[in-house]
C-alpha cells in the first residue's frame, strides 16, 4: 500500500523537478550570470514555499485522520484552512516580490565578486515570477488533499500537463523561438505563472465535477468552526517555528559558501542541487505515504496497528535512502550533459555536491519519515526541539566559524555542517519513543 501512494507522489515531484533542472539548462545557456540571479531568487521563494508546504502538511495531519475517521464536515474545516491561510500569505508575499525585492537578494551574495550583476537579474526574475504565488497555492492545497485521501492520481496527471505547458513557453519565451519575444530569465518567470494559472483552473475544475469529500462550495467558504480551526492554527504555528528555523539555517548556509567565490560557485551550487532534487523526491513520497497511511489508522483510532505500520514505514525509507544514494551517485554523468554551458569551475563544484547529497540520502529520507510519524499523531514539539535546537546551537554557528576561520570550499563546508543532521536522528529516535504522536485526533 505504502508503494502505491508513494510511487505516483514521486513521480509527480520528479515531473516537476525535471522541468526544474529543464529551466535550469535554459537558463544556464544564458551564461553564469543569469543562472546566478534565477538560483538567488529561487532561494528566497523557497523560504515562502516551505512555509506554505508547512501550512498544507499541519491541514493534512487533521485531514488524514479525519479522513480515517470517514469525517467530511471535519476534511472540509481542514481544507478551508489550508486555503484562507495560505491565500492570505501568498498576497503578502506577492506584494514584497513585486515591489522591492532586491534587499532581500543582496542577502544572498554579500560578498560575491559579481554580486551588483546578480541582483539585477534576479530582481527582474522575482517580480515578473511573484504574479504565480496566488495560484501556487490553491493548487498547492487541492493537491496535497487530495493525496491525503489517496487520490494520488489525478495530481500527477494534472501536474504532468502543467510542467508540459511550463516546459513549451520555456522554449518559445526564454531564447525568443518561433517568432516570440525573447525575454531570457523574464520569460521562464512568465512560463511559470503561465504554467501556474493553468494548473490551478484545472485542479478547480475537476473537484467542481468530482467533489471530493473535502469539497466546498464558494458561498460556504467562510463557514469555519473557530475552535478547530484555532487548534489547527496552533498546530502550524509550531510547524512553522520548526521549519523556519530549517530553512533560515539553510539560507543562512547558502549565503555564507556563496561568499566563497565569484558567480561559478553561486551558479555551480545552483546546477548540483538542480539535479539533486531529482533523488529528493523520495522525501515527499515517504511523507505523503507516511501521512496517508498512518493518519487513517490513528483517525480510526486504531493504536497497536499505528504501532507496527510506524516501524515498518521507518524501514522502508532507510532502505528507499540507499537505493536514492545509488541513483545520485550514477546521476553525475548528467552533469557535462545538461550544464555544458557553465565554466569548468561550476561544473566541478556541482559535481561534488550532488555526490555529497547522495552519501547523506539514506540519513535524511530516515529523519524525514521521523518527521512525518510525529506529526501526523499531532506532535509538533517534537520538530521544534530537533529544528531549533540543533539548527540555531550547531548549524548555524558551525557554518560562520568555517566561513571565517577555514579557507575551504563551498562543497567540504556543506559536507561538513550536514553531519549534525545525525544528532537529529539520534534526538528524534528518542522522542519518539515516549509516543506522544500516538493519538487520535478526531475524538
Amino acid at each position: 500500500m505504502a508503494l502505491s501512494i508513494a510511487i505516483p507522489v514521486m513521480l509527480q515531484q520528479l515531473i516537476q523537478n525535471l522541468v526544474s533542472l529543464i529551466d535550469n539548462f535554459m537558463v544556464a545557456g544564458l551564461g553564469d550570470i543569469s543562472m546566478s540571479g534565477v538560483n538567488i531568487a529561487g532561494q528566497i521563494n523557497f523560504v515562502f514555499l516551505v512555509l506554505i508546504t508547512g501550512l498544507c502538511t499541519t491541514g493534512g495531519i487533521f485531514m488524514s485522520q479525519y479522513n480515517g475517521a470517514k469525517d467530511s464536515e471535519g476534511m472540509q474545516q481542514a481544507f478551508r484552512f489550508k486555503l484562507i491561510v495560505g491565500l492570505l500569505c501568498a498576497i503578502i508575499y506577492t506584494a514584497v516580490c513585486y515591489v522591492n525585492p532586491a534587499p532581500l537578494l543582496c542577502l544572498m551574495v554579500h560578498g560575491n565578486e559579481n554580486a551588483q550583476e546578480i541582483v539585477v537579474v534576479g530582481t527582474d526574475y522575482m517580480r515578473a515570477v511573484s504574479w504565480s504565488w496566488i495560484p501556487m497555492v490553491v493548487s498547492l492545497a487541492i493537491g496535497s488533499s487530495l493525496r491525503e485521501i489517496d487520490k494520488v492520481k489525478p495530481p500527477l496527471m494534472i501536474s504532468v500537463c502543467a510542467t508540459i505547458v511550463n516546459t513549451v513557453l520555456n522554449y518559445f519565451l526564454i531564447y525568443g523561438n518561433c517568432g516570440f519575444p525573447r525575454l531570457e530569465v523574464v520569460g521562464a518567470a512568465f512560463a511559470t505563472v503561465v504554467a501556474r494559472i493553468f494548473e490551478m483552473v484545472i485542479f478547480i475544475v475537476y473537484i467542481y465535477k468530482v467533489k471530493p469529500p473535502f469539497f466546498v462550495r464558494l458561498c460556504d467558504f467562510f463557514n469555519v468552526r473557530i475552535k478547530l480551526f484555532f487548534t489547527i492554527l496552533v498546530k502550524f504555528a509550531m510547524i512553522l517555528i520548526s521549519e523556519m528555523c530549517w530553512v533560515m539555517s539553510e539560507t543562512i548556509t547558502t549565503a555564507l559558501y556563496n561568499s566563497r567565490g565569484g558567480a561559478d560557485v553561486v551558479s555551480g551550487m545552483a546546477a548540483g542541487f538542480a539535479i539533486t532534487n531529482l533523488i529528493f523526491v523520495a522525501f515527499t513520497g515517504v511523507h505523503t505515504a507516511t501521512g496517508v497511511i498512518l493518519g487513517g489508522t490513528l483517525g480510526a483510532n486504531r493504536l497497536e496497528e499505528a504501532r507496527n505500520q510506524r516501524r515498518w514505514l521507518q524501514n522502508g525509507a532507510l532502505v528507499l535512502g540507499f537505493f536514492a544514494t545509488g541513483i545520485g551517485c550514477l546521476s553525475t554523468v548528467l552533469i557535462p550533459l545538461v550544464f555544458a554551458n557553465l565554466s569548468l569551475a561550476s561544473r566541478n563544484i556541482a559535481r561534488g555536491l550532488l555526490l555529497v547529497n547522495s552519501v547523506y540520502m539514506p540519513s535524511w529520507i530516515y529523519v524525514n519519515s521521523q518527521f512525518a510519524i510525529s506529526r501526523v499523531g499531532g506532535d509538533t514539539i517534537m520538530g521544534v526541539i530537533v529544528d531549533v535546537g540543533i539548527n540555531a546551537l550547531m548549524v548555524i554557528p558551525g557554518m560562520f566559524a568555517l566561513t571565517y576561520l577555514t579557507n575551504l570550499g563551498p562543497v567540504i563546508m556543506y559536507a561538513i555542517i550536514k553531519l549534525t543532521d545525525f544528532l537529529k536522528i539520534f534526538v528524534a529516535g528518542i522522542w519518539l519513543k515516549k509516543e506522544r504522536w500516538l493519538k487520535c485526533l478526531t475524538q
